[in-house]
């Protein structure tokens, strides 16, 4: 298994619009296609890197919370966070999610997201991590151009 996965797809909305969706932890359950993104538990609109935000997940075995801090962010470009920690299973992930936004013209932006696991550490962990496939980010970016129409 590789480290990172990816996929790219042109959106039909300006770059500023998609940055605006992805800096907002509140409206991240609208880019979720796996269902496990619940809601926001704290945390602002990114503005800084090292900003840090907890989220409510889900998954087939109960709830819990992630803490998470943003390692990249240029205006209209670049958003990317680092899901740090299960603060329910006080468990280290260590999984990068990274949207690089390319105008392609005002009201059109080519998307890539890719899925990092090269800093997980715990093998339980990278091998959840596996069903965050190539797959997995195009369902992902059609779930964000979705909630952006």
């Amino acid at each position: 298994m590789t480290d990172t996965n990816s996929a790219t797809r042109d959106i039909a909305a300006p770059a500023a619009d998609i940055y605006d969706l992805l800096t907002n932890p509140d409206r991240h359950n609208e880019t979720d296609s796996s269902g496990m993104v619940v809601s926001s538990d704290t945390g602002d609109r990114f503005e800084k890197v090292g900003q840090r935000f907890t989220m409510n997940m889900t998954k087939e075995d109960g709830d819990y919370q992630t803490q998470n801090e943003v390692f990249a962010l240029q205006e209209n470009m670049v958003v990317g966070w680092k899901n740090l920690k299960n603060t329910t299973a006080d468990v280290e992930v260590g999984a990068k999610w990274l949207y690089e936004l390319e105008p392609i013209d005002a009201e059109n932006t080519r998307v890539t997201l890719t899925y990092d696991r090269s800093e997980i550490e715990a093998d339980f962990v990278r091998k959840m991590s596996e069903n965050f496939d190539d797959e997995f980010c195009a369902n992902s970016l059609n779930t964000l151009a979705a909630a952006l129409d």
